[in-house]
């Protein structure tokens, strides 16, 4: 998963992050025999490989050092990014990703999930075009390393991140977004209702949660768990689901409250004249190679009866995990762009909490 920069200023601004790379010169422009490929261009991890080797001639599949290069690839003709960084750019610098009301439009659109729709809009209001396809999606999920005292107490859902014995053996998200989401499902209160902020127990809520950290960090969570060097985190599906057969050292949990959704999409930009290569799209639907797509914890968010049969291949706690039970989903959200007002009053709780 890329690095989720969701506001706040706890590390360098988005915009001021790509105003650097741009200054950088970073052009993409192919090498020698190339020149003809037509780049999709994609933060390096963040496309399957087994995937992107599918791509039809001219295309060519470009990784890049993060969605900061992605955004600076001006000959790219698709570009992948996560969810997390769709205010970086206005609406207005991508196109409709196929063109509305063709019979390609028809087919592509066909099957996504409800939950898909307001991403492919940009969460700009119906009937605006889709402008963005979303491939994969999942949640945040409670990772224990060799803990099944918690395990055993799995009900107590996201509560468990303030057991005293994880005091300092817990990482967290590093987008402090993500972090006031998880303090607001402790309470109960509902993410999605900005009257939830306005809460009178969320400043100390959160101050609790972010004092049982020992770091804010899920670019590298994982592999600090992995160590020993912490007992749980909060990380994206993506990263854990692929260990969970291997290994036995790790339990993941998502609580019946749900999580955030993370989404990982492909955008047309404003300049290009190049068609997205529908039918290598529809491949990541298909036996085989949706199979090995789960298997590395990527799962396209189609309706629940389009993988079934995929998903019945795998444990069912598992398969629960890749795709959510409807009720658990229900109670996930997606995290629009903030307005400005929403962006200061969100750095304005984070900043007290931490006093």
């Amino acid at each position: 998963m890329q690095a989720d920069p969701r506001p706040l200023s706890c590390s360098m601004s988005r915009r001021r992050l790509l105003q650097l790379s741009a200054l950088a010169g970073l052009g993409l422009v192919g090498g020698c025999g190339r020149n003809s490929a037509v780049q999709l261009v994609y933060g390096r991890g963040e496309l399957p490989a087994a995937w992107a080797k599918r791509l039809p001639d001219p295309w060519r599949a470009m990784p890049v050092d993060g969605p900061a290069a992605v955004l600076s690839a001006h000959a790219a003709a698709l570009v992948q990014l996560g969810d997390g960084w769709l205010d970086a750019r206005e609406a207005t610098d991508w196109q409709p990703f196929v063109s509305a009301g063709s019979p390609a439009a028809a087919e592509l659109w066909e099957g996504l999930a409800p939950e898909a729709q307001p991403l492919s809009r940009l969460f700009r209001p119906e009937p605006a075009a889709p402008l963005a396809y979303p491939w994969a999606f999942g949640t945040w999920l409670l990772v224990l390393r060799n803990r099944r005292d918690l395990v055993a107490r799995a009900a107590e859902g996201w509560s468990l991140l303030l057991d005293p014995s994880l005091r300092g053996e817990l990482l967290l998200p590093s987008s402090p977004r993500l972090v006031i989401d998880l303090a607001l499902r402790q309470l109960g209160l509902p993410p999605g209702d900005r009257a939830s902020l306005g809460d009178l127990r969320l400043g100390d809520q959160l101050s609790r949660l972010r004092r049982q950290a020992a770091a804010f960090d899920d670019r590298d969570g994982l592999n600090l768990l992995l160590s020993g060097r912490v007992e749980a985190a909060v990380l994206p599906s993506q990263r854990v689901l692929p260990l969970l057969r291997s290994d036995t050292r790790l339990t993941a949990l998502l609580p019946a409250s749900g999580s955030a959704l993370w989404w990982n999409l492909l955008l047309r930009p404003a300049q290009t004249r190049e068609v997205p290569p529908l039918r290598w799209l529809l491949q990541a639907r298909e036996m085989p190679l949706l199979n090995r797509l789960l298997a590395a914890g990527w799962v396209p968010p189609l309706r629940r009866e389009l993988l079934a049969a995929a998903l019945s291949s795998w444990p069912p706690a598992v398969a629960a995990l890749l795709y959510p039970q409807p009720a658990v989903l229900a109670r996930c959200t997606s995290l629009p762009p903030l307005a400005e007002d929403q962006r200061r009053q969100l750095q304005s709780l984070w900043d007290r909490s931490g006093s």
